[in-house]
């Protein structure tokens, strides 16, 4: 990685570690300029502005997620030729891999962003909503394939799970933040998984 890169990079990590803990608009330009160790003639080399850093953020994390659910979600349906059967053991392991970090999920930046999207331009916004019909879309496939095959003991479309499960796991970050459980996000994933298997069981 060029040393301009990997710059960036770490104004970005920086910048997220400090969104997620106390706001966008807590988090000045200075003081990332002071953690990260470059002027500020540096800083406006890599970001416009405040409001173009942000994109940046918005767009790393969502990635970053897409990957993530790519890698946990295709590893399962490799292993399982079942759809349910691969999306449980897909819930299972995002709950393994969340259960793994020490101090609980940081934060979701999705929806630090909604909670003070006045803050932000249009553009923002409308990534915003667009992550989360990108979830919607990609949970919604898999209940559709579950569908195919499984009956659903109660009259749910799959474009409601899918929402469900998002509800699902921003509300578990929220939870674990407020309770200072850092275990409940993955906790509550596993509950979900219950549900899917009693919602589709067949007895």
């Amino acid at each position: 990685m060029r040393r301009g890169e990997e710059t960036r990079s770490r104004i970005l990590e920086v910048a997220e570690a400090a969104v997620l803990a106390k706001g966008f608009g807590g988090t000045s330009i200075d003081e990332l300029i002071a953690e990260t160790g470059i002027t500020k003639s540096g800083f406006f080399y890599h970001f416009r502005d405040k409001n173009e850093l942000a994109k940046a953020l918005l767009q790393r994390y969502i990635e970053n997620d897409e990957r993530i659910y790519d890698d946990i979600f295709g590893r399962a349906r490799e292993l399982m030729d079942d759809p349910l059967q691969a999306f449980l053991l897909g819930l299972k392991l995002l709950s393994e891999l969340l259960s793994d970090l020490p101090n609980g999920h940081p934060g979701c930046l999705v929806a630090a962003f909604c909670y003070y999207e006045r803050l932000f331009d249009h553009e923002i916004q409308m990534i915003n909503r667009d992550a989360a019909l990108a979830w919607r879309r990609r949970f919604s496939l898999m209940f559709e394939e579950i569908m195919a095959i499984y009956a659903p003991r109660l009259p749910l479309d799959a474009d409601q799970l899918a929402d469900m499960l998002s509800s699902v796991l921003e509300g578990g970050i929220v939870l674990s933040k407020a309770l200072r459980e850092p275990n409940s996000l993955a906790n509550q994933i596993l509950i979900f998984r219950s549900f899917v298997k009693l919602l589709f069981s067949s007895d």
